[in-house]
């Protein structure tokens, strides 16, 4: 990889081996003496030039000497990992706070095999208030946008769900789509639960409705006093005008925050924003809570748990999860910890990233104590219920292998399922079990391509891709040999080209006939021998009844009820079930919202949108005539017959 250069930095500065001109470590001093005593980034490279580690130093030299000490005591993990180096490669920076930018931004582009590494999550889900005339409340995750208002991020979704039931049922704001709000011609049912004040319909003035958000807006910024004080204010008000049932309503909303905030367990600390940061290990298991406090309010907890952490200390894996998740997400003013890290250039870097002051405590009291107390737990909690999990599904592997018949070598299984309805958009699934657990980054679906038949819609809007389709697969809708044999074939030629893993066990959702289309696709393939098991479900579709065909043997199997390896494959089945299906809708969802426009040739975007746009939508684009049509800019006399004839 080729270095970055530094601004300020001379190239004479950096030392070690260059990617054209590898260094042999067959003299590690000779390596360390080209290093300079200045702050920087250091990579470990193996014979064929891939990243074995990449580490940040205040000082290049004394940092990568320390490998090659003979009294280093270095763990194990970093023993194996010197034996494999070939090479080092140094960058050198200004400042240790550029050095963990740098490092982390290799960490996550080359993914070391000896670096702590914790999983790169979506985006955090939000709670908006968009900037409507009548603001909605609302779910949202992805980018945000300026004209609404975001509060989050919150660690899961449940935990806005529930936050959007709290302030409905106290500040009583729409949560319905602009569609339906802007169609409405009387209250829907959440105004008759009190869940909402219809501003749909005009049953609430423009400004106390814009007073409901504002406090909402309060509440959720941590300003609870201000709150119930502007409640109070405009309850004594509407007493004074004799308006009891408004006030009743308000008095209601002030017994109900006021009950609220008695449960939030960081309340002592109205306003702040903080992150509350803990680690705890089980056996081989290392889990990180990250606590979320927003506001004051405290909005849940995430559990990670890093890779390669099994030898590395506490400080290790807190540090090198601050730089990994803050550098992608959303940093707080303040960050709790209770390890003792060198903490000046992380608060230099995070405010840097943040664009205002981000403080890490490292010795915390009061408040900011019982928050930490808490995240540990939660972490203790997390590595004892994941190493219980990892028992229990290492006792379902060796029960399956045994009931199966296997060898004990068996890890990797993966299971196929097919999902369509009617033979409209078939969507296949591949799950991967592996290392006791599902392995959701190698799920994989596979959309089905069919051949044109008579009243059947087509699964593709272009009529060449549709084509293209018929030539290579010339599958019928609805036959599930035929996709099966399609997704089969897609899948094991890569792995036979080398992309990919060769699995122990393949699971197919499905019977006799399944199992013989997946024999046939593997002895094309040459892969003899991976077993393969056809899992058909028993009478009445029941759970605990499915018998299990495998290739070679006449007489189906049934395992027991309480089999741990019928439990485990029912679960990896019904995650390729689910997997499937939720592609299938999906699909299914596109196609048939998708315009008519789309499959008549010569239209595109452009004139699609002109075309939407002249009559109001494709209702009124169907009302038309060829006159009106060729009116349309870049719509002429001939297209518009053609459009014309292909509407009806």
């Amino acid at each position: 990889m080729p270095r970055r250069a530094l601004p300020g930095v001379p190239a004479s500065l950096e030392g070690g081996a260059s990617a054209d001109a590898p260094v042999t470590l067959s003299d590690p001093a000779e390596v360390v003496s080209n290093l300079p005593h200045l702050p920087g980034v250091y990579r470990m490279l193996n014979a064929v030039g891939e990243a074995l580690y990449v580490g940040k130093a205040l000082d290049l030299k004394k940092r990568v000497a320390s490998y090659f000490q003979k009294s280093g005591g270095l763990s194990p993990r970093i023993q194996l990992m010197l034996s494999q180096v070939a090479s080092v490669e140094s960058t050198v920076t200004r400042s240790e706070a550029e050095a963990l930018l740098l490092e982390n931004n290799l960490i996550k582009t080359l993914s070391p095999r000896y670096n702590i590494l914790f999983r790169d999550d979506k985006s955090y889900p939000y709670l908006v208030l968009t900037g409507n005339r009548y603001p909605r409340l609302g779910f949202h995750r992805g980018s945000l946008d300026k004209r609404h208002r975001y509060f989050g991020p919150f660690p899961n979704a449940g935990a806005v769900r529930e936050s959007i039931q709290l302030l409905q049922k106290v500040f009583r704001i729409r949560n319905c789509e602009d569609t339906v709000f802007s169609n409405r011609s009387r209250p829907c049912l959440l105004h008759q639960i009190r869940r909402c004040t219809a501003p749909c319909v005009g049953l609430i003035p423009e400004a106390d409705y814009a007073e409901d958000v504002r406090s909402a807006e309060l509440f959720l910024t941590g300003k609870e006093d201000e709150v119930v004080g502007r409640l109070i204010g405009r309850m004594n008000g509407a007493a004074q005008r004799m308006q009891y049932e408004e006030a009743a309503v308000l008095r209601d909303q002030i017994a109900a925050l006021r009950t609220v905030r008695e449960k939030q367990f960081v309340s002592g600390e109205s306003g702040r924003d903080a992150d509350i940061i803990a680690c705890a290990r089980a056996a081989g298991i290392t889990c990180v809570n990250l606590v979320m406090v927003r506001g004051g309010h405290h909005l849940g907890d995430k559990n990670f748990f890093p890779r390669n952490a099994d030898d590395c200390t506490d400080e290790q894996v807190i540090e090198a999860f601050i730089i990994q998740h803050y550098l992608r997400h959303g940093i707080p003013s303040q960050i709790v910890i209770g390890t003792a890290i060198a903490v000046a250039a992380l608060e230099q870097l995070l405010s840097g990233q943040a664009g205002r002051k981000v403080q890490i405590t490292t010795h915390p009291a009061g408040m900011r104590r019982a928050w930490l107390e808490m995240a540990s737990k939660n972490a203790q909690l997390g590595a004892a219920q994941t190493l219980s999990l990892q028992a229990t599904q290492e006792e379902r592997l060796a029960a399956l292998q045994q009931g199966l018949e296997l060898p004990e070598n068996v890890q990797r299984i993966e299971c196929f399922d097919i999902s369509h309805t009617m033979g409209e958009a078939t969507v296949a699934s591949c799950v991967v079990y592996d290392r006791s657990a599902l392995q959701k980054s190698d799920y994989r679906r596979y959309n089905i391509r069919v051949k044109p038949d008579d009243g059947s819609p087509l699964d593709s809007g272009a009529m060449e891709r549709t084509q293209r389709a018929v030539d290579r697969t010339a599958i019928t809708p609805g036959d599930d040999y035929g996709a099966m044999r399609d997704v089969l074939t897609r899948r094991y030629r890569k792995v036979v080209s080398g992309e990919g893993k060769v699995p122990d066990l393949v699971l197919i959702d499905g019977g006799r006939g399944q199992l013989t289309v997946a024999q046939e696709v593997f002895a094309e393939l040459g892969l003899s021998d991976v077993a393969l098991v056809a899992v058909a479900k028993g009478e009445e579709r029941k759970p605990g009844l499915e018998q299990l065909l495998r290739s070679g043997r006449d007489e189906p199997l049934r395992l027991s009820r309480d089999h741990a390896g019928l439990h485990l494959i029912q679960q990896i089945r019904d995650e390729a079930h689910r997997f499937a299906i939720e592609g299938h809708r999906a699909r299914r969802g596109k196609s048939r919202t998708s315009s008519s426009l789309e499959n008549i040739a010569g239209i595109g975007a452009r004139r699609r949108q002109r075309l939407l746009a002249r009559f109001g939508g494709l209702r009124g684009l169907l009302s038309a005539s060829v006159d009106e049509l060729g009116q349309v800019e870049g719509i002429g006399r001939k297209l518009a017959e053609k459009i014309y004839q292909e509407l009806h």
